[in-house]
């Protein structure tokens, strides 16, 4: 297949599918993030493949979004879903797919932009293999996950060795915010080239419906005080926070509060585990009867779930970015976040939201109890928020800008080639 005029660039994401449902597990921002880089860059002008992992034989090998974005999935070890710290000894094996199924293609890739630490090897691996440059996103630093959690994965020290050697030899690596760009610095290594591009959001598709209408949809009253979480059952989400905070704040609110925790689940797997752990602490604190799990959340579900809240919170241990932020930002909700990462990013304190310690329900207590009891500021502060979504974190944007930086990388590329072929017939024509 040949897409002539349009240069070619592979975002590789080998754990996160950007085709698949978004709220499954292993299925979250980075999922987000390579779907919509790859759709915006198509409009842009560049022919996208993204590169994932194949989880089930009943899975399509392609599966096209736009006449120029594509997903494909290559066969690396059993047809199922395996966790991202299992999967690297399958890697080889996705290397090899690539590389054959790239001598199928009549033009061939000109830039590999891979996502996670696991994509990272794969794309050092092709970058030196086919002699292109290799743009890299972390959207997890393994130096940082791992102060956060009590039992280190095996893995823990290939990744990290890994992901030092992607900072200091790849061509760029890009930072979703200022404080990833520091933890990088300072916990991973000082060496590398890095450039600092945010998470963008759809903001011609969150925002488009009014607080009254969405309530209205969901059957939540006028009066009520809404809380929402979006993502993952993950423990390192921050969701049991959440869950007491609420508890702490429900006595001094006379209107009925509302917890509505978004996110699918599975039976048997981490996520179905830690939503049932989730669950049980809801009904220890007596807060059942306030507290709703509606399940995954489909992206057409999603805007009205944020413009219904009063306010959304996002108490992860740890973001990089935090997409479920500039969403909510986006549909003028304002955002609690935790005080770490890519969070002090995206949130404003006082401006767009507000920030508490992370794993702190009391700090998360006091500011629901800030925004809920002031619903005049709150709307102020979701203003705000959505003035700077629109003003910072379009996917057009987003896109527009790693576009460059392609073509900076293929042009000096290029003319890192055409240095070496003049400087070989040079030598030539001395040896004559």
């Amino acid at each position: 297949m040949v897409f002539s005029g349009r240069k070619r660039v592979a975002l590789i994401s080998v754990h996160g599918d950007p085709a698949i449902e978004i709220g499954k597990e292993e299925a979250g921002g980075q999922n987000v993030y390579v779907r919509h880089v790859g759709e915006a860059l198509a409009l842009q002008g560049w022919q996208v493949d993204m590169f994932t992992r194949r989880t089930s034989p009943e899975q399509s090998a392609v599966v096209q979004h736009t006449p120029h974005c594509r997903t494909i999935r290559f066969t690396a070890g059993p047809q199922r879903f395996v966790p991202r710290d299992e999967i690297f000894e399958f890697l080889p094996e996705f290397v090899q797919a690539f590389l054959e199924f790239q001598q199928q293609q009549e033009t061939p890739y000109q830039l590999i932009h891979s996502n996670y630490w696991l994509s990272s090897w794969v794309g050092m691996e092709l970058s030196r293999k086919l002699a292109i440059p290799q743009v890299h996103t972390y959207h997890s630093l393994g130096a940082v996950k791992y102060k956060s959690i009590s039992t280190i994965p095996l893995i823990a020290k290939t990744r990290l060795a890994v992901e030092k050697k992607c900072l200091e030899t790849v061509d760029r690596v890009v930072a979703t915010s200022p404080q990833e760009q520091e933890h990088m610095r300072s916990l991973v290594s000082a060496h590398g080239k890095v450039d600092i591009i945010p998470c963008g959001t759809r903001i011609d598709h969150f925002g488009t419906i009014a607080q009254a209408e969405a309530r209205h949809t969901l059957g939540i009253k006028p009066d009520e005080k809404v809380v929402l979480y979006v993502g993952r059952f993950d423990p390192r989400k921050g969701i049991e926070t959440l869950v007491r905070a609420v508890h702490r704040c429900q006595a001094r609110h006379t209107e009925s509060l509302r917890l509505i925790i978004g996110g699918g689940s599975r039976p048997g797997y981490s996520d179905g585990d830690e939503r049932e752990r989730i669950e049980a602490i809801v009904a220890e604190l007596g807060i059942t009867a306030i507290t709703h799990f509606p399940g995954r959340l489909s992206h057409e579900d999603l805007p009205t779930y944020y413009a219904a809240a009063d306010v959304c919170v996002v108490p992860s241990h740890y973001e990089p970015f935090g997409l479920v932020t500039i969403e909510a930002m986006a549909c003028g909700t304002p955002v609690i976040g935790s005080d770490v990462g890519g969070l002090q990013f995206t949130v404003v304190p006082e401006e767009t939201g507000l920030l508490a310690p992370p794993k702190d329900e009391v700090a998360f207590a006091t500011a629901l109890d800030r925004i809920l009891l002031n619903p005049d500021w709150r709307n102020q502060l979701g203003q705000a928020a959505r003035q700077r979504v629109e003003t910072m974190f379009s996917w057009h944007g987003v896109a527009s800008q790693l576009g460059h930086l392609y073509e900076a990388l293929i042009e000096e590329q290029q003319l890192q080639e055409s240095s070496v072929d003049a400087s070989s017939k040079s030598l030539a024509q001395v040896s004559a």
